[in-house]
């Protein structure tokens, strides 16, 4: 007991204790991956790409794959909050080549999708069973289409600086914990709303706006995919540069 006494130190005013919680740090830490990630993840305007590769297929089948993709990009999110540093590092991947690579991967769906003909809701494949439809739901719905490249990368750079920012010590902390699946699962819910509703938008919308919004949100989409791989291409590039 002695010895135990004699090397324990009293913390001192300002230093956190290894199981602190404090509400008012993981308010602001929520709200924070929320803003940072919503606009990169922008339910909104994929909620018409959504509904242009869903087009035709039932309502049920629609919702159903919707809550399967909020699902999945709460997973990416959480992944990449806490492990895509390590990932990355492990097989010597960079951002910015993750950033090059996604960015063509989006570029090429946008493009697609822009060059897509015209087809009515009795075109699709009737045939296809809701199990089929819901084998898409991680790719290409959830990624690249909703938790691209862009996101991942924002989601990396959150979990690498928000424990520093907040003094929380590591990002495997408690709060770090509880803010990270806050943060998420608003971004997910907000997902599922937008793309759950697509087709309420749709009719509001009626057929001639419906096509031109999705032709329009396709080449928003591939100009995205360009940004994103020009700006993996700058950091390469300044990279070799610095060396």
């Amino acid at each position: 007991m002695l010895g135990l006494t004699r090397h324990w130190k009293r913390p001192t005013l300002g230093q956190s204790m290894p199981f602190s919680f404090d509400p008012a740090d993981v308010a602001r830490a929520s709200f924070l991956i929320t803003a940072t990630l919503f606009p990169i993840v922008n339910p909104l305007g994929g909620a018409p790409i959504f509904l242009s590769l869903t087009r035709g297929y039932p309502a049920s089948v629609q919702k159903a794959l919707a809550r399967k993709i909020a699902f999945n990009s709460f997973a990416l999110l959480m992944a990449s909050l806490f492990f895509g540093a390590e990932v990355l590092h492990f097989f010597g991947i960079s951002l910015p080549a993750v950033q090059l690579a996604g960015g063509l991967v989006v570029a090429a769906a946008g493009w697609a999708l822009l060059n897509q003909p015209e087809r009515g809701s009795k075109d699709r494949d009737s045939a296809m069973q809701e199990v089929d439809i819901l084998t898409h739901a991680f790719y290409p719905y959830t990624l690249p289409l909703t938790v691209g490249p862009g996101s991942i990368s924002v989601a990396i750079t959150l979990g690498a600086h928000l424990p520093r920012q907040f003094e929380w010590g590591h990002k495997f902390s408690l709060q770090a914990l509880v803010s990270s699946v806050l943060g998420s699962v608003a971004v997910c819910v907000l997902i599922w709303i937008c793309y759950a509703s697509a087709e309420r938008m749709s009719r509001a919308l009626g057929p001639t706006g419906t096509s031109v919004l999705m032709r329009l949100s396709s080449f928003i989409l591939f100009c995205i995919g360009v940004q994103i791989a020009w700006n993996g291409m700058q950091g390469l590039l300044k990279t070799l540069l610095a060396h």
